[in-house]
């Protein structure tokens, strides 16, 4: 890899970022992030990094869940608990299904910018920016709102701090202790309408009760009290990323210290553009969302790019084709990755291809399509006989309606009842938990179908 010095970005083409009109303002709020400590540590990345190596080789799996976009007006800390809580659920459900690790890595702590398919938007005749997430402009309708201002990145960052301060307390504390988790499973399993998750989840209760009956005291097992979780959001910003970059002491290397793992979305994903050059030389594990338009020569490119080194673990290939577009594209994705000998994860994002318009002008998912392209993913691995590693859902723990269908089927008249995202619809507590016992069926059916060399 040639020298890389982390402003090196800036004199590449830029993609769906602001044009901040006062530049004075703009570089002092870049040097007042610099002298801020880092929201995570060079170590912290280095051993995700090596848990996603684990999921590449089939003996781990990632969850990889949290906001479309977090927004300052609806920071709280029962809203963080709400969606670690499903989060911690789903990982149980995956683990019994995949019998390996689990690896669970929120939305959240950084997720405040989004890519736009326009830069203007008009209302009433009146056109103005795009709104692009709290970090950049505010999603109010008036000139002064979508302007882009440097001074919402500090407040980003303090809230970016304060979710990972009540994280790690989660994380370590007791509140992740298995059996409480397990119980706030068995509530929604209660359902009369739950009742085809209830003998997975009496399965699970099972092996609780015998590891129990077998002296195994969760007070004096560590792990059965506590999580590794990790955070990570779409390097969008790079003002931001830029300042919060710096270098480790123990490798020598560049740190992106906004994140445990940042990705490169389907947008921005140019070879020769400034995210591209941004996140190669960062030490951080790296995500790049692959859509249909992909092709195999842009697949090259950016795997010598982005992991010049082919380390496992380092690069994840997170697949957003859409519901029945996934056999036309991952097969040939797969052969190129292959014909390259390249070491990646693969990860399914069913929700970025699935979103529709509804005749009332809500955007939305429909929980059958998630979970076909979820199903047509693990298909095509098990056809490719390679290893699907993991999954990514926009989803929260808040009762939402914004994604149609589930055991309470959402309907398309339900969506305007609690409609609160400011981007793209998500999942709400309970159609993630069901998603993660159907995946679940699907990581077990593929280990039961794999020949004795593959594991999952």
């Amino acid at each position: 890899m040639t020298k890389w010095q982390k402003s090196d970005w800036r004199a590449k083409p830029r993609v769906q970022m602001p044009d901040y009109t006062d530049a004075a303002a703009l570089s002092a709020v870049e040097s007042q992030l610099s002298k801020y400590p880092p929201l995570v540590f060079a170590g912290e990345s280095r051993r995700l990094k090596a848990h996603l190596g684990a999921a590449s080789r089939g003996e781990a799996f990632l969850l990889q869940g949290g906001d479309c976009a977090e927004a300052f007006d609806q920071f709280s800390a029962d809203g963080i608990r709400d969606t670690f809580k499903v989060m911690l659920q789903m990982a149980m459900v995956l683990t019994y299904g995949a019998k390996v690790p689990v690896i669970k890595v929120g939305r959240m702590a950084g997720q405040f910018a989004k890519p736009r398919s326009a830069p203007t938007e008009t209302q009433n005749g009146m056109e103005l920016p795009s709104y692009r997430g709290d970090i950049i402009n505010d999603l109010a309708f008036t000139p002064d709102a979508r302007n882009p201002e440097p001074k919402k990145m500090l407040q980003a960052y303090t809230q970016a701090a304060a979710t990972l301060n009540l994280l790690r307390a989660f994380s370590t504390g007791g509140y992740a202790d298995v059996h409480q988790v397990h119980r706030w499973t068995l509530c929604f399993t209660e359902s009369e309408k739950a009742e085809a998750y209830r003998e997975l989840a009496n399965r699970i209760t099972d092996t609780l009760d015998f590891i129990k009956a077998a002296g195994v005291h969760p007070d004096a097992v560590h792990t059965l009290r506590s999580v590794e979780f990790y955070t990570s959001h779409e390097g969008l910003l790079l003002e931001y990323e830029d300042a919060l970059t710096r270098l480790d002491s123990t490798s020598g290397r560049w740190l992106a210290g906004s994140g445990h793992m940042i990705w490169i979305g389907d947008r921005t994903r140019q070879p020769d553009g400034a995210h591209v050059e941004f996140c190669r030389g960062v030490l951080n594990p790296i995500g790049l969302k692959c859509g249909p338009s992909i092709t195999s020569e842009d697949i090259k490119i950016l795997l010598a790019k982005l992991n010049p080194e082919n380390e496992t673990g380092r690069l994840t290939l997170i697949t957003r084709f859409g519901a029945n577009k996934v056999p036309d594209n991952l097969p040939r994705l797969i052969k190129t990755v292959q014909e390259e000998g390249a070491n990646v994860v693969w990860v399914c994002d069913p929700m970025h291809g699935n979103t529709v318009k509804t005749n009332s002008g809500y955007k939305t998912r429909s929980f059958n399509a998630i979970l076909q392209e979820v199903r047509d993913f693990f298909g095509v691995h098990a056809t490719e006989g390679t290893i699907p590693g993991g999954v990514h859902f926009e989803m929260t723990g808040q009762d939402v309606t914004e994604c149609t269908g589930g055991l309470h089927d959402v309907t398309e008249k339900d969506l305007g009842a609690r409609y609160h995202t400011a981007c793209d619809p998500r999942l709400n507590a309970s159609q993630s938990l069901e998603l993660a016992f159907l995946v679940a069926e699907e990581l077990s059916r593929f280990r039961e179908n794999q020949p004795a060399r593959a594991t999952i």
